[in-house]
């Protein structure tokens, strides 16, 4: 009876003890948050309450097991298990901890700070110093839990005395890899991209959705992903819409008639563009830029506070001015003059005449050209 109450109450004291002060703890962090608006951090510390709680039972679990001395037989692997168990559960504590401290850090600094640029900027710090805290602390559980193995102790020294050799041999394996990770550092904090920026890369344009520390993800107007290498944006040139004020100039142009109204569309334009909510009123205009035998190009100018609105004024002008000439001013729109091509006196049908040729053959047999055989 005492082999069956002792694991009962060890197991089960452990779980309801764990219970209890799991409880105890959201109930403080809950009071907390609701006491103090101004932070997020108590209320993002409460995403710890599972790992939080694994740690406590594994703890005491791990301590309670040695002097209960249950299951003899299966001592080495239930202990090395349940130390296993605390320190992944300690692993992932500490990053929730972490990113909740990170994440109260960048929402005080958003609310301070207006600059819509600035505030990207962090964000895009902060997120590549949350990936690498995730994979520090990633990487000494991992370490911590091979250790746990007697021969991973063993041959412990010997990787460490090769470790400058695998460490050469590693670095040339992942040259590329290692390149991305430091690329993605001198973006984060050089301030060349930031999440949330509108770019051009390779004629695509969108907006920056993602950043880690080896790849960055670009989502389209048409709402595709472009994924590429971090690297990309270190070593080729790139245009960043949001660099600085998000303040744009955008242009439409036209191909119409030499006779279409340009003083016309100039105040056509100005009419369109009070209409347009997009349009911030700093400056518009319209001018001819270039003729062609049939047409001349007309282009008009506008701007707009961020890239959104100027693509919304841009395509709102083009559609109500081309509108606008076919119903007031239809003549103003290209055409292709066509009209009988008159043919030269002495040719029928684009052939020669017959008396003309006989003409041409009879003066080269004398010892002269026609001057209409020279031409």
């Amino acid at each position: 009876m005492e082999n069956l109450l002792r694991p009962l109450i060890v197991v089960g004291g452990s779980v309801a003890l764990t219970l209890v002060i799991g409880w105890a703890t959201d109930l403080l962090l809950r009071k907390a948050d609701s006491r103090h608006h101004e932070t997020p951090l108590w209320g993002l510390l409460r995403r710890g309450r599972i790992p939080y709680q694994l740690v406590l039972c594994a703890a005491m679990l791990r301590g309670a097991y040695d002097e209960a001395q249950l299951l003899e037989q299966h001592r080495v692997g239930i202990g090395r298990t349940l130390t296993l168990v605390l320190i992944g559960a300690t692993a992932w504590l500490v990053i929730r901890i972490a990113a909740a401290i990170v994440e109260t850090t960048y929402t005080r600094y958003a609310r301070a700070h207006r600059d819509p640029a600035r505030v990207r900027r962090v964000r895009t710090q902060v997120s590549l110093i949350m990936r690498v805290v995730s994979a520090t602390v990633g990487v000494v559980a991992v370490a911590t839990m091979l250790l746990t193995f007697p021969a991973f102790r063993a041959a412990g020294a010997s990787l460490l005395a090769s470790a400058g050799i695998l460490g050469i041999v590693a670095g040339v394996a992942a040259q590329s890899t290692l390149s991305n990770m430091f690329a993605g550092f001198q973006i984060a904090f050089g301030d060349m991209v930031r999440i949330g920026d509108t770019v051009v890369v390779d004629g695509e344009w969108g907006t920056v959705e993602e950043i880690t520390l080896t790849f960055l993800t670009v989502r389209t107007w048409d709402e595709r992903r472009i994924t590429m290498p971090v690297s990309y944006f270190t070593s080729k040139p790139f245009e960043n819409w949001s660099r600085g004020t998000p303040q744009m100039t955008g242009i439409v142009f036209w191909h119409v008639d030499h006779t279409a109204p340009v003083d016309m569309m100039r105040d056509k334009l100005r009419d369109i563009l009070r209409e347009c909510p997009a349009w911030d009123g700093r400056a518009y205009g319209l001018d001819v830029t270039d003729t062609t035998p049939n047409t001349m190009q007309v282009r008009a100018l506008m701007t707009a506070k961020d890239a959104d609105d100027i693509w919304t004024i841009r395509v709102t002008v083009r559609e109500q001015m081309v509108r606008w000439l076919a119903t007031e001013h239809p003549y103003a729109l290209p055409r292709v003059n066509t009209a009988d091509a008159y043919l030269p006196p002495h040719r029928t049908n684009g052939r020669p005449r017959r008396d003309d040729v006989a003409r041409d053959g009879a003066a080269a047999s004398r010892g002269y050209e026609s001057p209409r055989a020279g031409g």
